[in-house]
C-alpha cells in the first residue's frame, strides 16, 4: 500500500544521526545515503519498500512538521519499541508517550511517541499479543 515516507529536515546531519540510531533499532538498512543532495534512505531486510527516506524539501523551502501529522513505524515486538523508543530519546529525541499498551486501540496495540530532533511525530508500535517487554 505504501512505496515510501519521506520526511523533511533542516539539519540532515543531525536528523541522519537520530534516524540511523533508531532504524538500527527496527533492524532496517541504510539503503543510501547522499549527503550532498541531502538525502538518505533505509529498508526493512529483505524488502525494496516501503522506503522511509529524510532529506531536504525538494522545494528547498524549511522543513516543517505538520500538526496532527505522525509516521507509525511497525516493530517486529515489544522488546522492539522499548529499544527504539530509547534510542530515539538518547539521539535528541522528545517523549511524546512512553511505551505502553494503548488498549483503547486494540487489546494488544503496545506503542510509544517521540518527536525527532526537527519536531516530527512518530511511533513505533507492535500489534501483537506476545509479551516480551523490558519495561
Amino acid at each position: 500500500m505504501i512505496s515510501h515516507v519521506f520526511i523533511g529536515v533542516n539539519d540532515f546531519d543531525r536528523a541522519f544521526k537520530f534516524y540511523s540510531n533508531v532504524m538500527s533499532a527496527l533492524g532496517h538498512k541504510l539503503k543510501f545515503c547522499e549527503p550532498d543532495r541531502p538525502w538518505a534512505g533505509w529498508m526493512a531486510e529483505g524488502a525494496p519498500r516501503p522506503l522511509f527516506l529524510i532529506g531536504r524539501p525538494y522545494d528547498c523551502n524549511a522543513a516543517e512538521h505538520g500538526n496532527g501529522q505522525m509516521v507509525a513505524l511497525l516493530a517486529p515486538d515489544r522488546r522492539s519499541v522499548d529499544s527504539t523508543y530509547a534510542s530515539a530519546l538518547a539521539n535528541e529525541g522528545s517523549c511524546e508517550g512512553a511505551p505502553g499498551l494503548r488498549t483503547e486501540y486494540h487489546p494488544d496495540y503496545y506503542g510509544a511517541y517521540f518527536r525527532d530532533p526537527e519536531g516530527n511525530k512518530l511511533c513505533v508500535c507492535c500489534h501483537d499479543a506476545r509479551i516480551e517487554s523490558v519495561t
